[in-house]
C-alpha cells in the first residue's frame, strides 16, 4: 500500500499559509522585546484602598481552615462595589491573617491584599500597555494552557515550513549555484556573533 504524503512544495505552501501571519507577529514582538528599554511605556496604575464591612468578613473570620479561599460573598461584594472580578481558579496565600492574591495577566501586573482581622483591603493594577501585552504573549508569560498549546503547535508548523523550504532549496540547487553559499552565510553570521561577542 502506497501512502502519498504530498510533495515538499505542498508542505511548504500549506505550512506557510498557516503560520505566515504568526511569524510576522513573533518577528515583530521579537524586535519589541529586544528593544524594550528603548520603547516608552505608557503605564496606567489603578489603586483601591478600602476597609471591608465587618458583617461580610464575619464568616471568613470564623473559618478554621480554607481561609486561603476567598468566600463567595466577598467576591460578590468586590464585584458589585468596586468592579473587581476575582476568579475562583487563582491561587492565594494566607499568612498571619493576611490574604494575598497575585493576579497577573499579559501586559498587566495586579495584586490584592486583605487583612481579615482589620478588614483593610489594598488592590493595585498596573497596565503596561499594548506592546507589553504582545511581548508577554510572545513569551507565553501569564497566559493560559490554550495559548501555550498554540505556541507549541505554531512552532512545529514553522519547523515544517523551514525544513520543506530547505528541501526545495536542495532540489533546486543545481539550477541556482548561489543556494548553498547563501545558506552557509545564514549559518556563519549568527555563529560568528556568538563566538566573537557572546562569551
Amino acid at each position: 500500500m502506497k501512502v502519498n504524503l504530498g510533495s515538499a512544495r505542498q508542505w511548504h505552501w500549506i505550512s506557510a499559509a498557516i503560520c505566515s501571519i504568526g511569524m510576522l507577529f513573533f518577528s515583530w514582538t521579537g524586535i519589541t522585546l529586544n528593544h524594550a528599554g528603548d520603547i516608552p511605556a505608557n503605564t496606567d496604575i489603578t489603586t483601591i484602598e478600602v476597609e471591608l464591612p465587618d458583617d461580610i468578613l464575619a464568616k471568613w473570620r470564623s473559618l478554621e481552615q480554607d481561609q486561603d479561599i476567598m468566600p463567595d460573598n466577598i467576591r460578590q461584594y468586590l464585584s458589585t462595589e468596586h468592579d473587581l472580578s476575582i476568579s475562583r481558579s487563582v491561587t492565594a496565600e494566607f499568612n498571619d491573617g493576611e490574604f494575598y492574591l497575585s493576579m497577573p495577566n499579559p501586559g498587566v501586573d495586579a495584586w490584592l491584599s486583605i487583612d481579615i482581622e482589620t478588614g483593610e483591603l489594598i488592590y493595585e493594577r498596573t497596565d503596561r500597555g499594548w506592546i507589553s501585552f504582545f511581548n508577554d504573549l510572545h513569551k507565553g508569560r501569564y497566559t493560559n494552557e490554550a495559548w501555550r498549546w498554540f505556541i507549541d503547535i505554531f512552532a512545529a508548523i514553522s519547523i515544517i515550513f523551514c525544513l520543506s523550504g530547505l528541501w526545495l532549496l536542495y532540489k533546486q540547487a543545481n539550477f541556482r549555484l548561489s543556494t548553498w553559499p547563501i545558506v552557509t552565510l545564514g549559518i556563519l553570521i549568527p555563529l560568528f556573533i556568538i563566538l566573537t561577542s557572546l562569551h
